[in-house]
């Protein structure tokens, strides 16, 4: 039994360390200086699995090192969808679990950004944010454009739609 605990999680992490070094998210992306709500062509919420695999394994890696402040994209499947926090900029709340069980809050600026209307557990969301450290696994942020154009601007992705 203990035996194939250890090939299991030998083969994860062998998999992650592979997405990790073997694949470039980096794209050049355009930043708006307004909110939008982009609809894509297709209607699927996926990612290409690569991208997603990378973007877990950085997540992974940083929630290891406790780090924080490590643009990832990724994407994972609603498990909570939580009260909007209103303190200060308002930001929509909702908690994902990522391809490796790890979960995350996306933390979502609703000032800057507009809000996923109808959004509910068991739904995929693909983002582009900052990664911060929690011991809870982490936050997802800056899921939005930066109106004064100083740090990349994040999206979220919901049934289609690019909400940044």
């Amino acid at each position: 039994m203990a035996n194939k605990t250890n090939l299991s999680i030998g083969a994860v992490i062998i998999l992650l360390i592979a997405a990790y070094f073997g694949i470039d998210l980096q794209e050049n992306q355009l930043q708006t200086s307004t909110p939008s709500v982009a609809v894509e062509p297709s209607t699927q919420t996926s990612q290409p699995q690569n991208q997603v695999l990378d973007g877990t394994a950085k997540i992974a890696q940083a929630f290891q090192n406790r780090k924080s402040n490590i643009q990832v994209q990724s994407q994972g499947r609603v498990v909570a969808v939580l009260k909007d926090d209103n303190d200060g900029s308002r930001h929509q709340k909702f908690i994902v679990e990522l391809p490796n069980a790890m979960t995350v809050l996306v933390a979502h600026n609703i000032d800057l950004a507009p809000r996923i209307e109808r959004l509910q557990k068991g739904d995929t969301v693909g983002f582009n944010g900052e990664y911060e450290y929690s011991e809870k696994g982490g936050v997802i942020h800056w899921t939005h454009h930066d109106p004064q154009q100083r740090h990349e601007g994040g999206w979220l992705k919901h049934q289609g739609k690019t909400y940044q």
